[in-house]
C-alpha cells in the first residue's frame, strides 16, 4: 500500500484514484499520524500531498521528520516538498512571481521518476512559495521558467520531490510519473482489485463482530445495499437490514423495495414505518445543517430501538463513503474544510449504544459500483443514482410538510421517468428536482396562478467530488417541464439549475 499524507491539498483525493487506478491500494492519513503507526501499516511508499499552507508559517501542518530516515520511498507534492527541502535542510522563502496554471517542464537530469517521460513536458503549477537552497546530497532534475528547483531528488535515499502537480490531468505525463514512483521505486506489485477488497472486507467484517450481531440502514441506494451484502457474506443471518420509512422518500420507494432488496438479494429485512416521528421533529425547521441532523439522530433512534428486538446487536453497518468524510470532517483540524455534515458522519450522538461497521468508507462511488458488481449486486442497484440520506427533506428548501412532500414527489417521478425514457440516466450522476419556497404567477386555462417553482437539478461527475451541469436537450427539457406542469398540481413553473460544483454543491441543502 501506498500511505498519502493530507496536508490540505484540494487535490488529495485525486492523487488516491490515481494511485487505485494502478491497482495498488493507498490510505490517506493526517500528518498527525505517529511514526509507529506509519511503521504497523508498512507502506510501500510515502506520498506527502500539497496544501495551502506555507511551511514558514506558524501552525503549518507537520509530520515527523523522521519519515525519512524509515528507508522507505517518499514523493513530496507542491507543500509536501516544501516540507521535504525545509524538514532535512534546505530553504523555502515567498516567490517574487506566484505559478499558477500550465507551466513547461524541462528535465535537466536523468531520474527513475522521469523514465518515458520527454524532456519537455508540459506541467500544472499552484504555489506561492519556492525552494531556492536544496538540501544537503539533493540533485535538481528538472525547472520551468519560474522555478529553477521544480523538482528534485536525494541522490542516495529514494526520496523525490516535485514542486507540480502529476496527479492532475494538466500534468499529461504525470500519470507516468506517479506510475514510476510506485512501480519502478516503490516496488508495488498490481494486486489492489475490488476482489481483493471484498476478500478482505469480509474478513475484516468478521474479525470485528466475531459471534455478535449487526444491524444496517438500508436505504436501497448502491452504498448501503453493497454494505449489506458485504457484511451478509461476513455474518450471514446475523445481519438484520432495517429499512426505515423516514417520510422523505420518494414515490413507492418502499414498496420497490420491498420486492427488490428483500426478494432478489435474500436479506433479513425489517420495514419500519417511522414518517411520523421524522415529519413531526421536522416541523418548522428550515436551516438544512439542522435538517440533516435532526434526520440523523431520529435514524439512530429508529435503530436503536429496534436492535432492542434483535439478539446481540452490538453493530451499526453504515454505507459511508470517503467523500462523505472529507466534505464532513476536516482532515486534521487544519486548513481542510468542513462543507457539510451528512447523517451518517456528522449526526451520530456520542452516546450510541452500536460500534459502526463502515466497509466502503476509504472508497469513491465509481469504486463501490464495480465492487458491487463484483459481489453480484443486481444492475439495477448498481446503477442507481445516488439519493441523499436526508431524503427530500433536503430538497424541499424551507419548511416540510405533507402537501410539499406530494408536490416534490409527483414531480420528481415525471423527472425520473423521463430522464430514463431518453437514455440519460446511466450518463448522469444525479438527477432530481427541487421544490423551492417561492411562488410565480402564472396562467392556465385563462385563469390566473399563483403556485410554486421548481427548480430541476442534473449533474454529471466520477466521484461528487466536482460536478458540471449537464447539457440535456432543449427538447427533453421542454417535455419534462410540460409534464410536470400539466400533471403536477401545485406548480406553474420550472427552472434548470447550471452551476457547478463547485462553487455550488450538487444537492441544494
Amino acid at each position: 500500500m501506498i500511505l498519502i499524507i493530507d496536508f490540505g491539498s484540494q487535490y488529495n483525493q485525486l492523487i488516491a484514484r490515481r494511485v487505485r487506478e494502478n491497482h495498488v491500494f493507498c490510505q490517506i492519513e493526517p500528518p498527525t499520524i505517529s511514526l509507529d503507526a506509519i511503521q504497523r501499516l508498512s507502506p510501500e511508499g510515502i506520498i506527502l500531498s500539497g496544501g495551502p499552507s506555507s511551511i514558514y508559517e506558524k501552525g503549518s501542518p507537520k509530520i515527523d521528520p523522521q519519515i525519512f530516515q524509515l528507508d522507505i520511498p517518499v514523493l513530496g507534492i507542491c507543500y509536501g516538498m516544501q516540507f521535504m527541502m525545509d524538514a532535512l535542510g534546505g530553504v523555502v522563502r515567498q516567490s517574487n512571481r506566484r505559478e499558477y496554471g500550465q507551466a513547461w517542464l524541462t528535465i535537466k537530469r536523468e531520474s527513475r521518476i522521469f523514465t518515458d517521460v520527454a524532456k519537455k513536458t508540459q506541467c500544472w503549477m499552484s504555489h506561492g512559495d519556492t525552494v531556492v537552497k536544496l538540501p544537503e546530497n539533493f540533485n535538481v532534475l528538472a525547472s520551468t521558467e519560474n522555478s529553477p528547483i521544480a523538482a528534485a531528488r536525494h541522490t542516495v535515499k529514494n526520496l523525490y520531490a516535485l514542486q507540480f502537480h502529476p496527479e492532475v490531468a494538466h500534468t499529461p505525463e504525470g500519470g507516468r510519473m506517479l506510475h514510476n514512483f510506485l512501480f519502478d521505486i516503490c516496488k508495488c506489485s498490481h494486486t489492489w482489485t475490488m476482489e481483493s477488497f471484498a476478500q478482505d472486507a469480509v474478513v475484516q467484517i468478521q474479525q470485528t463482530v466475531k459471534e455478535k450481531s449487526a444491524i444496517l440502514g438500508l436505504s436501497g441506494g448502491v452504498d448501503s445495499s453493497v454494505t449489506a451484502l458485504l457484511i451478509n457474506k461476513a455474518i450471514g443471518c446475523r445481519l438484520t437490514c432495517i429499512f426505515v420509512d423516514n417520510g422523505l422518500l420518494r414515490k413507492n420507494e418502499a414498496t420497490k423495495l420491498k420486492t427488490l432488496l428483500g426478494r432478489r438479494l435474500n436479506l433479513e429485512i425489517r420495514f419500519v414505518d417511522a414518517a411520523d416521528k421524522f415529519l413531526n421533529a421536522l416541523a418548522d425547521v428550515t436551516d438544512p445543517e439542522e435538517k440533516r441532523k435532526i434526520i440523523g439522530r431520529k435514524f439512530i433512534e429508529v435503530f436503536e430501538a429496534e436492535a432492542l428486538k434483535i439478539k446481540d446487536a452490538h453493530f451499526l453497518g453504515q454505507g459511508t463513503l470517503y467523500p462523505d468524510i472529507i466534505e464532513s470532517v476536516s482532515a486534521f483540524g487544519g486548513p481542510t474544510s468542513v462543507i457539510k455534515s451528512h447523517h451518517n458522519v456528522g449526526g451520530l450522538p456520542e452516546n450510541m449504544k452500536l460500534e459502526l461497521i463502515e466497509p466502503l468508507k476509504m472508497l469513491f462511488k465509481d469504486e463501490v459500483r464495480q465492487l458491487g458488481e463484483e459481489i453480484g449486486l443486481p444492475d439495477e442497484l448498481v446503477w442507481r443514482q445516488p439519493f441523499p440520506g436526508p431524503g427530500l427533506a433536503i430538497r424541499i428548501i424551507g419548511a416540510i410538510t405533507k402537501g410539499r412532500l406530494a408536490i416534490l414527489r409527483e414531480a420528481d417521478d415525471v423527472l425520473l421517468e423521463e430522464i430514463k425514457k431518453s437514455g440519460y440516466y446511466k450518463k448522469l450522476w444525479q438527477s432530481f428536482a427541487v421544490l423551492l419556497p417561492l411562488k410565480s404567477v402564472g396562467v392556465m386555462g385563462d385563469k390566473r396562478t399563483y403556485e410554486n417553482i421548481l427548480a430541476i437539478r442534473a449533474v454529471t461527475s466520477k466521484d461528487a467530488m466536482t460536478a458540471d451541469w449537464a447539457h440535456l436537450p432543449y427538447k427533453l427539457l421542454g417535455k419534462i417541464s410540460n409534464r410536470i406542469i400539466n400533471e403536477v398540481k401545485g406548480i406553474n413553473r420550472v427552472v434548470y439549475d447550471i452551476s457547478s460544483k463547485p462553487p455550488a454543491t450538487i444537492e441544494w441543502e
